[in-house]
């Protein structure tokens, strides 16, 4: 069943131990203009599906951070969101992994229920056959009086 959050607000996620990020909620509008971020299209066509997968992840929280805590300077001071500090935070692994599977996953894993309703609803008409047994009389109608 596809649950919807009519609430559309963002939410906090935690990405590591004192690490949180402000996200905006991963809406349909979002992922389009991800797709068509600059970034994204300079993408050589002979790049590896994971330099793919990075660029857009880092073009997608450019979009999606609204704030974050538990992120600082070399100095131990804390740092804004910024694009290039969005794009240093992803370069960590463990935060990388932890947006995936926290955020972008949860948009992938709604077009997968799309495509797996889709093709439950095809596989159940295929090949369908009666289920009713054919009566053994002639039914009787109603007679007029």
């Amino acid at each position: 069943m596809l649950t919807l959050d009519l609430k559309n607000a963002p939410r906090w996620h935690e990405l590591a131990p004192g690490v949180r990020v402000q996200l905006r909620p991963l809406t349909t509008a979002l992922m389009v203009s991800t797709r068509s971020d600059p970034a994204v299209e300079a993408v050589p066509e002979e790049a590896s599906d994971e330099e793919r997968v990075v660029a857009f992840a880092k073009a997608l929280a450019r979009r999606a951070v609204l704030a974050w805590e538990g992120i600082g300077d070399a100095d131990g001071s804390p740092i804004d969101p910024s694009p290039e500090a969005i794009d240093a935070v992803l370069d960590v692994w463990p935060i990388f992994e932890a947006f995936q599977l926290t955020y972008v996953s949860k948009g992938l894993l709604l077009e997968q229920e799309k495509k797996r309703l889709r093709a439950l609803a095809e596989w159940s008409f295929a090949g369908a056959s009666d289920t009713a047994k054919p009566a053994r009389k002639p039914a009787r109608t109603a007679r007029r009086g």
